[in-house]
């Protein structure tokens, strides 16, 4: 049997796919496996912001519909760019284990955060990134940017199409794994420090909830702690009612005790921005405890 993987086309992208290719290459060789490449409204728009765009949705809904229409058999994305619910008649199934979900500032020079010169510019494309790096460095003027890695590391060494100079940008880390670059100067934040987006560094695997023979085998070569995990930290996203245009970050641990969820949410311009940290003996009690805190905060600033 050929089984087609819908995928965007960058580097990144056919990198991750490239994973679950292999694991299932490796679970069940008896198979072919084809990556297919579809482009989607966030690919073809790469001027404007990402909120000024469209929802969550702008890099998966051509892939979404593709899935409905069987050209594809399953397809692969960045959980963290998913929204909250995928569309009806498809489901995620659990995740491999994820790779690193840290926050990285890459520096024209330098190694740290205070390495940056007084009033330097920073790019990056989030504004839960924009918000909490002011908060550290109130002093520095944030940029947005587009782009692929390649193309955001190119921007910093070469500026911005107006001629703007970089002094760093900011990428998830995740995606130097990925694509195994070299990079000189970096700064990785720690996910306490600069609290990540939620499921940030895992592979959302997609499939139609009909092929239960796909979800079956996906299933099969998940990793345990990266799905209990992850469903901490989209279940804080969707309670929380997050989407593209405001803060929020969820960070989420486990240990014998329980889970510990560092959570963070704010308004569209970044004036009220609340963090907590909840520990709780089950995920539905942290979620709850760290959207009930996070509310507090919001309702007292």
């Amino acid at each position: 049997m050929i089984i087609k993987i819908g995928t965007r086309g960058s580097l990144l992208a056919l990198a991750q796919t490239n994973i679950v290719i292999d694991k299932l290459k490796k679970a069940f060789p008896e198979h072919e496996y084809q990556a297919v490449v579809i482009k989607t409204t966030g690919d073809r728009d790469l001027t404007r912001p990402l909120d000024q765009i469209g929802s969550k949705g702008l890099f998966v809904d051509e892939i979404e519909r593709a899935l409905l229409a069987d050209e594809i058999q399953l397809a692969v994305h960045s959980m963290k760019d998913m929204p909250d619910n995928p569309l009806e008649g498809l489901v995620f199934s659990k995740p491999v284990k994820r790779a690193d979900p840290r926050d990285v500032l890459i520096l024209k020079e330098g190694n740290s955060l205070s390495d940056l010169p007084y009033g330097a510019n920073v790019a990056t494309g989030s504004k839960r990134r924009s918000f909490q790096l002011l908060k550290m460095r109130p002093d520095l003027h944030i940029l947005p940017i587009r782009g692929n890695i390649d193309t955001r590391i190119r921007k910093l060494k070469e500026g911005l199409e107006d001629g703007t100079r970089l002094d760093g940008i900011i990428i998830a880390a995740a995606g130097i794994e990925r694509l195994g670059l070299a990079v000189e100067h970096t700064y990785y934040f720690d996910e306490t420090e600069m609290i990540p987006a939620p499921a940030q560094g895992t592979i959302a695997i997609e499939v139609a909830a009909s092929n239960t023979t796909m979800l079956d085998m996906l299933n099969s070569i998940s990793d345990s702690y990266t799905n209990e995990i992850t469903e901490v930290e989209r279940g804080f996203l969707k309670a929380i009612g997050g989407d593209c245009h405001l803060p929020v970050g969820a960070y989420a641990t486990k240990d014998s005790s329980g889970y510990k969820l560092y959570a963070l949410f704010g308004n569209e311009d970044g004036t009220k921005l609340a963090s907590t940290v909840a520990c709780e003996a089950s995920i539905d009690l942290v979620i709850e405890k760290a959207v009930s805190a996070i509310h507090e905060m919001l309702e007292e600033s």
